[in-house]
């Protein structure tokens, strides 16, 4: 087993493109660490230099102890998993799972061995005999897996695996994937789009935006403490709620505040919130009178009545647009004095739309972002 270092790696295309840029990442033997952003954020072209499809342009990539950037793919002791699954159509699921051992010459014995454990992993041992278009698309991608597991790589690279099943299949694979990787005790490197499988799985996720890193944490770390809006706006759903506001300093206490003085379409209602002192620090001061953006997440956005009596700031008049029934919670898109919110709220609420409601934004939860920046001010 091993883990992998990536010092200061750049991927540079002719004509000036550069896709990834200056990656420092430690991944330690034995993590599952999931790379998770948008289209294009330089994700996947990451995983395939570690994998040695794509070659580095600049930069260090350390397997273990050993320096990786001139050895051939198949030298570098790692498995990939497509997103596409890449079987044979013309091949049996043993023979798919066996095809890279005997390109190896490893000895047929071994090769029986290795794909019979392999498949009794993953609950394939009935389908050893079928082909892949006689198989589902969640069979199909345990099969991609076992031909990944029965060469016992240091470390598993896999490319968006799940993005071609239907969405209860992909939670289903999620847990299977997390097992498997406790079973293996092996290096997973794991590549998405999909913030809930990144916060699901992953030991630890890496966010990138536009080939940077934004952010290395436990999955809890970033959905509480995100470092910018980026990051912050990217992971939950629905995502963080952001406000324009400006940030006052009144009587010794740090307040937010938002709303419309625009008098012709509207009363021109400003709503405070107070900063609590246990969030207070020493930045908060360079942004006394300026525009800041407010961030709170949907499940703060409280419509209940205990929650409203309770308030002392914080409250807030809103007109219901629609509201979404999901079953074991209720989201109610809203609006506030020009401002767009989702409040993630109780299956009970008797809010309808076209209904003006009280709110209470929790004033412990809020997040304030610099307004040029987009870097976190507090959390």
């Amino acid at each position: 087993m091993a883990g992998l270092s990536l010092r200061g790696i750049y991927k540079k295309y002719p004509g000036g493109v550069v896709a990834v840029s200056d990656v420092n990442l430690e991944i330690r033997d034995k993590e599952f660490v999931v790379l998770v952003g948008p289209s294009g954020c330089g994700k996947s072209t990451t995983l395939r230099m570690i994998a040695g499809l794509e070659e580095i342009s600049e930069g260090e990539l350390y397997i273990g102890d050993r320096l990786v950037n001139d050895i051939a793919p198949k030298d570098r002791d790692i498995a990939m998993v497509f997103q596409n699954y890449a079987l044979y159509p013309h091949m049996t699921v043993f023979e798919n799972m066996a095809f890279g051992l005997k390109l190896r010459k490893v000895p047929k014995d071994e090769i029986a061995r290795k794909v019979e454990e392999a498949a009794r992993i993953l609950d394939l041992t009935h389908l050893l005999d079928r082909k892949p278009k006689a198989m589902s698309g969640g069979q199909r991608q345990r099969v991609a897996l076992g031909r990944a597991i029965v060469r016992s790589p240091q470390v598993f690279l896999l490319d968006e695996p799940l993005s071609n099943l239907d969405a209860k299949l992909r939670a289903q694979m999620r847990t299977e994937i997390s097992l498997l990787h406790k079973k293996l005790g092996t290096t997973f490197i794991y590549v998405t789009h999909d913030q809930t499988e990144a916060m699901t799985m992953g030991d630890r996720i890496v966010v990138m935006k536009d080939g940077f890193i934004q952010q290395v944490d436990v999955p809890q770390t970033l959905y509480e403490k995100p470092v910018n809006k980026f990051v912050a706006g990217f992971l939950g759903s629905p995502q963080m709620n952001f406000i324009d506001a400006m940030l006052l300093l009144q009587n010794g206490k740090y307040i937010v505040e938002f709303g419309s003085s625009d008098t012709k379409t509207t009363q021109g209602v400003k709503y405070r919130i107070e900063v609590p002192e246990a969030k207070v620090n020493e930045n908060l001061a360079h942004y006394v009178d300026k525009e800041i953006i407010l961030g709170i997440r949907p499940e703060n956005v409280h419509d209940e009545e205990m929650y409203i009596s309770n308030a002392t700031t914080g409250l807030i008049k809103c007109s219901v647009e629609i509201t979404e029934m999901m079953g074991a919670e209720t989201y109610l898109y809203l609006e506030c004095e020009g401002h767009k919110l989702i409040a993630r709220v109780s299956p009970r609420t008797t809010a309808k739309p076209q209904d003006v409601i009280d709110v209470a934004l929790d004033p412990n939860k809020i997040l304030i972002f610099d307004k040029e920046t987009e870097k976190t001010v507090i959390d």
